[in-house]
């Protein structure tokens, strides 16, 4: 392996090939930041729909979660991108004044945001499904509000309850940002590709991605493990088990 290759530039007067590699990095954790944002307040008020007793907003996320779950995400980024500013004139005259690179990092975000969101929807609703009746019923008795109700009562439980598949859904999307190569955008999969195809040198490229994958990867699931440490109910393990 050699590792001089990260220390080249990419031509006359342009950055090293390292100095590339991270820049794409810089456009994967920015994808990724803002889309799960996006995804779990939308994939949260999703999931408090489809528990409420309103049969209209039951089946309105249902079809959601249905829609965005079953659909591939490559096949959303093209209809994202593609289809839907030619479709939607009101998109496709904010497209116009967009220069390309904020194009596909709006498109990649918001992408990455509704299909994780459906993801997260699902894990809210189990999460408030799995606690007992009574809590819910204890809060109608002393008064709260329905939205009280979820607000002080079921959601801080069940949030406590679902943070390990939640740090499954977290390192899934930092890796299924690499799809948005296929729209254009220069994040790390796709710096990648260039640097392997322009340069021949496949291993030592795709050998620094990988590591660079595994570990934001992994400081995800650090990070995700120490808010459950710190958010740990006392004398309950996550998942709803007593201890």
């Amino acid at each position: 392996m050699e590792l001089g290759i990260f220390f080249q530039p990419m031509g006359e007067g342009d950055p090293t090939w390292g100095v590339m590699l991270l820049s794409g990095l810089g456009w994967t954790l920015a994808v990724a930041a803002l889309a799960w944002i996006m995804a779990f307040v939308l994939g949260s008020l999703i999931g408090i729909a489809r528990t409420t007793d309103k049969r209209w907003l039951v089946m309105l996320g249902g079809a959601y979660v249905e829609l965005f779950r079953n659909i591939p995400l490559l096949v959303q980024f093209f209809v994202w991108y593609f289809v839907v500013p030619g479709v939607i004139p009101a998109v496709k005259n904010i497209v116009i004044e967009l220069d390309p690179i904020t194009h596909q990092f709006v498109t990649a975000v918001l992408c990455l945001g509704f299909f994780t969101a459906a993801r997260i929807a699902e894990q809210v609703r189990s999460g408030i499904e799995t606690l007992p009746r009574g809590q819910r019923n204890a809060g109608y008795a002393l008064g709260l509000t329905q939205m009280q109700t979820y607000r002080y009562v079921l959601l801080p439980m069940a949030y406590r309850m679902i943070i390990p598949p939640m740090t499954s859904e977290l390192m899934n999307l930092i890796k299924n940002t690499a799809v948005a190569y296929s729209i254009g955008l220069v994040e790390l999969f796709f710096r990648t590709r260039e640097m392997g195809e322009t340069t021949f040198r496949y291993f030592e490229a795709f050998a620094a991605a990988t590591l660079m994958y595994l570990v934001i990867a992994l400081l995800a699931n650090r990070l995700m493990a120490l808010v459950e440490r710190r958010l740990a109910i006392p004398g309950q393990a996550a998942g709803g088990r007593h201890v």
